[in-house]
């Protein structure tokens, strides 16, 4: 993804501290105290201009939502829908995903978005993939028991390997599709990649993958 470097983005984000956290690890294992609930917490890693977690906001206000991006000229966006639309339900976090323990206590997460994340095509890069075994480790560690991962992803290397990934890991698919677009999932939500691909008729992939360590 090209990122445009937009000069106002820090100040523009400063100003909106309320729902654009500065200093997160502060807020380890008391989000709840942030929105003021105790609401389940979904997150969306690499939520990009917040089309999805914003139109998730909307249509799930019992839900409380936190957007992780790290390109401060991407997340700007995102921060002035949710300025716009005056969401109570939804953070933003400018940080990097691999420090996500950082910012989440064990069990305080109980799902975690991945929507068009970066291919890595290159098998050397293998490991900056987002449904790569180390970063599925740490979604585990901020994850309830039981908690679950939803992908979706147009590059079909992408999905075969995290399918593939998911499955070595040890975690149940509970809903595959290879066509979303021409299934019968309904309250599907698209990013504005997905309008992008689906306009041109490309194939969009889904999964909801559920951990598999439930207290018995």
């Amino acid at each position: 993804m090209r990122v445009r470097h937009k000069p106002w983005a820090s100040d523009f984000i400063a100003e909106h501290s309320q729902y654009a956290i500065a200093n997160p690890e502060q807020y380890k294992g008391k989000w709840n105290e942030v929105f003021g609930n105790n609401n389940p917490i979904h997150i969306e890693v690499g939520t990009g201009k917040g089309q999805f977690l914003t139109g998730m906001s909307v249509q799930n206000p019992d839900i409380n939502y936190i957007g992780i991006e790290l390109f401060d000229s991407v997340i700007v966006t995102a921060l002035q829908k949710v300025v716009d639309l005056e969401l109570p339900n939804m953070k933003l976090l400018n940080v990097n995903a691999k420090d996500l323990a950082e910012y989440f206590d064990e069990n305080e997460i109980d799902r975690v978005y991945l929507n068009f994340s970066d291919p890595w095509p290159k098998p050397r890069h293998s490991k900056r993939r987002l449904t790569f075994k180390s970063f599925l480790a740490l979604y585990e560690k901020i994850l309830v028991k039981g908690g679950e991962i939803h992908f979706k992803t147009d590059n079909q290397g992408l999905f075969e390997f995290s399918l593939i990934s998911f499955s070595e890991y040890g975690l149940q698919l509970k809903f595959l599709s290879l066509d979303l677009h021409n299934s019968d999932f309904e309250g599907n939500i698209m990013t504005e990649y997905e309008e992008k691909f689906s306009e041109k008729g490309q194939r969009i992939y889904r999964v909801e993958a559920k951990y598999m360590n439930e207290i018995k």
